[in-house]
């Protein structure tokens, strides 16, 4: 399982420097329209819910638990990425249900992802801080749905930075975990 998960610590990587990126553009240009902000989330969306489902896939060997976690996660991007897409004129309040649903859904399944990964790695805080970031968006989202387009948007890209360096942080402290197995392992006895 640790092997694995090492050797695929570039998918949380890329997963993470999407948000970040989508997080960016939406606090950059925030009086963007409403279809441009609806294909940026889908855009997102569809490419975090990819990497999670190959994470997912590709996980062989690995806790049956995880690997269903972030095969889930993927299907809920991926399914959220494309109902934007093809219906993209819905309405704000319905693309904010669809933002709110995928947020909690993706952030449960991160966090149970990571509490299944307590038994490999170390200080996996920063995939759980990715997990809370979201489930606490969805919260905030519901709790406050009128609070105005502008302010919808700064919530969605302040969100998407925070669990995107989240995931960049947990993908290096993967890859430097697979690093120290490594040398552990190429040492003569």
């Amino acid at each position: 399982m640790l092997a694995q998960l090492t050797r695929n610590w570039w998918i949380p990587l890329i997963r993470g420097i999407a948000a970040i990126l989508f997080g960016i553009v939406a606090l950059v240009w925030p009086g963007a329209t409403l279809g441009v902000l609806i294909l940026f989330f889908g855009a997102y969306a569809l490419v975090d819910g990819v990497f999670a489902f190959v994470g997912g896939l590709t996980a062989a060997g690995t806790d049956a638990g995880l690997r269903w976690a972030l095969v889930l996660t993927g299907l809920a991007g991926i399914l959220v990425g494309l109902i934007t897409f093809f219906w993209p004129g819905i309405t704000a309040t319905v693309l904010l249900a669809f933002i709110i649903a995928w947020a909690v859904v993706t952030g449960i399944f991160e966090i149970v992802a990571a509490i299944r990964l307590r038994a490999v790695i170390a200080n996996e805080w920063l995939y759980i801080l990715s997990g809370v970031a979201s489930v606490a968006f969805g919260v905030l989202a519901l709790i406050y749905p009128n609070s105005g387009a502008l302010s919808i948007i700064w919530l969605i890209g302040f969100y998407a930075i925070v669990a995107g360096v989240a995931l960049v942080g947990f993908a290096f402290r993967v890859r430097s975990l697979g690093n120290t197995v490594s040398n552990l392992t190429s040492r003569p006895a």
